[in-house]
C-alpha cells in the first residue's frame, strides 16, 4: 500500500482561476472516502492488532522526546539540551509508559519471522531478504543525515548559533542508534528462528541472563574494578530480548500462558530492581545522573519489556477487534506507512520550532528551562505545532524512502556515494569529531 493509493482521486476543477475554500462537509466526505479506501485495500488476513501495537510504539517515540526533552537558552541565543527529569524526578514513572521500545522490538521480531518465512517459501534467499530490509531502513537514515549536512552551513550563514546547530545535530542523531541496532538484530533473524524452534520462548532467557551478569559486574561489589566499556556488552542482548520473544510469538511458540508469565514475572522483577536494588526510576537518560537505564539497556529495561510484551500478547484479540472499525484502522495504516519518517525527522520538527523561537527570547515551554510543572503544561501546548511541522516535513521526506535506483547505474551510484559522504560528514559533526 502506497501513499498514492491512499489519496482520494482528484476532481477536475474547470477553467476557474480561483478555487473556493472547501466547506467542512466536503472535507468530511474526503476523509470518509480516504478511510473507506484504506479499509477496502486492507487484505483480509492482515493482522491489525500487530500493526496497532507497532503504531502505538511509534507514536510513543516522538511523544516521549517532545515531552521529556527541553531546551535552555544561553546569553548568545544558543540552544542547549535539557530535561524536566533533572528537576522533576517525580515524572520518572511517565517514562515507563512512554518507553515502548520493548513492544516495538516484540512486533519487529513477530513481523520479521513471518516475512522471512514467506520469502523462503517463495524460493527467495536469506541474503536477498536481508538486503531488502537493510535498504528500507538505510535509505531514510542516509536521507535525513545528508539533508542535515547541507543545512548546517546554510543555517550557520543565516545566523543560527553554532551551539544551536550542535544541539540540533545531537537531537537528530539520538534516535538513529535505534535503527542501527535494529538492523543488526534483523540480520540475526535466521539465528533467532532456529533458537525459537529449539527452545520456544525460553530462547530469550539467555539474553536476560547475559544482561543480568553485566549489570552485576558494573553495579555489584566489584564495580570499581570493572572497566566502563563493559556496559557496551548489554546493547545487543538488551534490545534483542524482546525481538526474540517476538520471533517465538510469530513461530507460535509463545502463547497466553507464556504471556502471563512475562507480565507477572516482568512486573515483579521491575519492582524488585527499583525497590531492593535501587535502579534509577527513569527509563530514559537524565542529565547529570551517573547511571542510566537505556544507554546501554539495563536489566530494568528488560523487565519492563517483558511485562509490556506479556500485556501486548494478552490484549491482542481485543486490539484486533477494536481496529476492525475503519475509522480506528485508517490512522494505524498511515502511522505505519510513515514509520521511518517519524523516527528520523521528529526531532528536526521540535528543533525547527525552538530555533525559530530562539531569536524572540524565552518562550514558555519552548526555550525556557524545563524546571517546573508549569513548563510541562506549556510544552503540552506546543505539541500540536511539533506534529504539524512533522507532517509538513514528511511531505518531502518520504521521497528518501523510495528506491534510489532510477536513472543510469552510474548516476545512481554517484547519488549513493554523495549521500554517504554527506551522512558521514554530519555524523562527524554531531558526534563532536569535527
Amino acid at each position: 500500500m502506497t501513499y498514492a493509493e491512499l489519496a482520494p482521486p482528484a476532481r477536475h476543477l474547470g477553467p476557474s482561476r480561483h478555487r473556493p475554500a472547501a466547506p467542512p462537509r466536503s472535507a468530511r466526505r474526503a476523509l470518509h472516502r480516504t478511510v473507506a479506501s484504506i479499509e477496502a485495500r486492507t487484505p483480509a488476513h492482515r493482522d491489525r492488532a500487530v500493526d496497532g501495537l507497532r503504531a502505538l510504539a511509534l507514536l510513543a517515540v516522538p511523544t516521549g522526546h517532545w515531552l521529556l526533552g527541553g531546551f535552555t537558552l544561553d546569553a548568545h541565543g544558543g540552544l542547549h539540551n535539557a530535561s524536566p527529569l533533572s528537576a522533576l524526578g517525580s515524572l520518572a514513572p511517565l517514562s515507563w509508559f512512554l518507553q515502548l521500545l520493548g513492544i516495538f522490538f516484540l512486533v519487529g521480531g513477530y513481523a520479521s519471522v513471518l516475512s522471512y518465512r514467506r520469502t523462503r517459501e517463495r524460493g527467495g534467499s536469506t541474503a536477498g531478504w536481508l538486503r531488502g530490509r537493510v535498504a528500507r531502513l538505510g535509505r531514510p537514515v542516509l536521507g535525513v543525515t545528508a539533508v542535515w549536512a547541507l543545512l548546517i552551513p546554510l543555517l550557520s550563514a543565516l545566523g543560527v548559533p553554532g551551539d544551536s546547530l550542535r544541539t540540533g545535530s545531537t537531537l537528530v542523531i539520538q534516535p538513529l542508534w535505534f535503527v542501527g541496532v535494529y538492523t543488526v538484530i534483523t540480520a540475526l533473524t535466521p539465528l533467532c528462528v532456529r533458537a525459537a524452534e529449539r527452545l520456544g520462548a525460553w530462547s530469550a532467557a539467555p539474553l536476560l541472563a547475559a544482561v543480568a551478569a553485566v549489570d552485576f559486574l558494573r553495579y555489584g561489589p566489584y564495580a570499581e574494578a570493572v572497566p566502563s566499556w563493559l556496559s557496551v556488552l548489554n546493547i545487543l542482548p538488551g534490545w534483542m530480548f524482546a525481538y526474540q520473544l517476538g520471533v517465538s510469538w510469530g513461530e507460535k511458540r509463545l502463547g497466553r500462558r507464556g504471556a502471563w508469565l512475562l507480565l507477572v514475572g516482568g512486573t515483579a522483577l521491575f519492582a524488585a530492581l527499583l525497590l531492593a536494588f535501587h535502579y534509577p526510576a527513569s527509563m530514559v537518560g537524565v542529565p547529570g545522573e551517573a547511571r542510566t537505564n537505556s544507554h546501554p539497556p539495563s536489566l530494568l529495561v528488560l523487565a519492563l519489556a517483558a511485562a509490556q510484551s506479556g500485556a501486548a500478547i494478552l490484549l491482542r484479540d481485543r486490539i484486533g477487534a477494536l481496529l476492525r472499525r475503519p475509522a480506528m484502522w485508517a490512522p494505524v495504516v498511515v502511522i505505519n506507512l510513515s514509520a521511518m519518517m517519524i523516527l528520523c525527522w521528529h526531532q528536526t520538527a521540535m528543533f525547527a520550532a525552538a530555533a525559530t523561537g530562539a531569536p524572540f527570547g524565552e518562550l514558555a515551554g519552548l526555550t525556557t528551562a524545563p524546571d517546573s510543572f508549569a513548563w510541562i503544561a506549556a510544552r503540552a501546548a506546543w505539541l500540536p505545532l511539533f506534529a504539524l511541522l512533522l507532517v509538513a516535513i514528511g511531505r518531502y521526506a518520504h521521497r528518501f524512502e523510495r528506491p534510489w535506483g532510477t536513472g543510469t547505474t552510474r548516476s545512481s551510484g554517484l547519488r549513493r556515494a554523495a549521500a554517504g559522504l554527506l551522512a558521514a560528514g554530519f555524523a562527524a559533526f554531531a558526534l563532536g569529531w569535527a
